[in-house]
Protein backbone atom coordinates (compact mmCIF):
# COMPACT_ATOMS: atom_id res chain seq x y z
CA UNK A 1 0.00 0.00 0.00
CA UNK A 2 1.09 3.54 -0.70
CA UNK A 3 1.54 4.88 2.84
CA UNK A 4 2.26 8.38 1.57
CA UNK A 5 -1.21 8.80 0.09
CA UNK A 6 -3.59 6.06 1.25
CA UNK A 7 -6.69 7.78 -0.16
CA UNK A 8 -5.17 7.78 -3.65
CA UNK A 9 -4.30 4.10 -3.21
CA UNK A 10 -7.88 3.25 -2.16
CA UNK A 11 -9.36 5.26 -5.02
CA UNK A 12 -7.20 3.40 -7.54
CA UNK A 13 -8.03 0.05 -5.90
CA UNK A 14 -11.76 0.80 -6.06
CA UNK A 15 -11.51 1.64 -9.76
CA UNK A 16 -9.58 -1.57 -10.47
CA UNK A 17 -12.07 -3.69 -8.52
CA UNK A 18 -15.04 -2.10 -10.31
CA UNK A 19 -13.47 -2.84 -13.71
CA UNK A 20 -12.20 -6.35 -13.05
CA UNK A 21 -14.85 -7.97 -10.86
CA UNK A 22 -18.56 -8.73 -11.01
CA UNK A 23 -20.15 -7.92 -7.65
CA UNK A 24 -21.08 -9.44 -5.25
CA UNK A 25 -17.89 -11.51 -5.26
CA UNK A 26 -15.44 -13.37 -3.04
CA UNK A 27 -12.41 -11.30 -2.11
CA UNK A 28 -9.12 -12.60 -0.70
CA UNK A 29 -7.31 -10.48 1.89
CA UNK A 30 -3.76 -11.30 2.94
CA UNK A 31 -2.13 -9.81 6.00
CA UNK A 32 1.08 -10.32 7.95
CA UNK A 33 1.17 -9.45 11.63
CA UNK A 34 3.37 -10.22 14.62
CA UNK A 35 2.31 -13.46 16.27
CA UNK A 36 0.50 -11.58 19.02
CA UNK A 37 -2.74 -13.32 20.04
CA UNK A 38 -4.44 -9.96 20.70
CA UNK A 39 -3.67 -8.65 17.20
CA UNK A 40 -4.79 -11.88 15.58
CA UNK A 41 -8.00 -11.84 17.63
CA UNK A 42 -8.62 -8.24 16.56
CA UNK A 43 -8.47 -9.29 12.89
CA UNK A 44 -10.88 -12.15 13.59
CA UNK A 45 -13.26 -9.72 15.31
CA UNK A 46 -13.28 -7.39 12.30
CA UNK A 47 -14.46 -10.25 10.09
CA UNK A 48 -16.89 -11.79 12.62
CA UNK A 49 -20.39 -12.46 11.28
CA UNK A 50 -19.34 -11.95 7.66
CA UNK A 51 -19.09 -15.62 6.70
CA UNK A 52 -15.36 -15.18 6.15
CA UNK A 53 -13.03 -18.16 5.90
CA UNK A 54 -9.87 -17.31 7.84
CA UNK A 55 -6.62 -19.25 7.56
CA UNK A 56 -3.53 -18.50 9.65
CA UNK A 57 0.04 -19.73 9.31
CA UNK A 58 2.98 -18.89 11.54
CA UNK A 59 6.39 -18.09 10.11
CA UNK A 60 9.19 -20.61 10.49
CA UNK A 61 10.51 -18.97 13.66
CA UNK A 62 7.02 -18.11 14.92
CA UNK A 63 7.58 -14.36 15.08
CA UNK A 64 4.98 -13.52 12.42
CA UNK A 65 1.62 -14.91 11.33
CA UNK A 66 0.21 -14.67 7.83
CA UNK A 67 -3.56 -14.47 7.69
CA UNK A 68 -5.63 -15.16 4.57
CA UNK A 69 -9.29 -14.20 4.64
CA UNK A 70 -11.81 -15.04 1.94
CA UNK A 71 -15.13 -13.26 2.26
CA UNK A 72 -18.06 -12.57 -0.05
CA UNK A 73 -18.65 -8.82 -0.35
CA UNK A 74 -21.27 -6.74 -2.14
CA UNK A 75 -19.04 -4.07 -3.70
CA UNK A 76 -15.53 -2.54 -3.82
CA UNK A 77 -16.41 -0.06 -1.06
CA UNK A 78 -16.86 -2.95 1.38
CA UNK A 79 -13.40 -4.26 0.39
CA UNK A 80 -11.82 -0.90 1.13
CA UNK A 81 -13.76 -0.41 4.38
CA UNK A 82 -12.33 -3.70 5.71
CA UNK A 83 -8.79 -2.69 4.68
CA UNK A 84 -9.25 0.55 6.62
CA UNK A 85 -10.58 -1.29 9.70
CA UNK A 86 -7.67 -3.72 9.72
CA UNK A 87 -5.19 -0.95 8.90
CA UNK A 88 -5.50 0.54 12.38
CA UNK A 89 -3.86 -2.55 13.92
CA UNK A 90 -0.33 -1.63 14.83
CA UNK A 91 2.35 -3.30 12.72
CA UNK A 92 0.01 -5.01 10.26
CA UNK A 93 1.11 -5.42 6.66
CA UNK A 94 -1.52 -5.68 3.94
CA UNK A 95 -0.50 -7.63 0.86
Amino acid sequence: MDTKNPEEFYKRLQEQLEESTTWPSDYLYKFIVESDPDKIAEIHTIFDNTGAVIESKQSKKGKYTSISITVNLENPKQVIDKYKEVGVIEGIISL
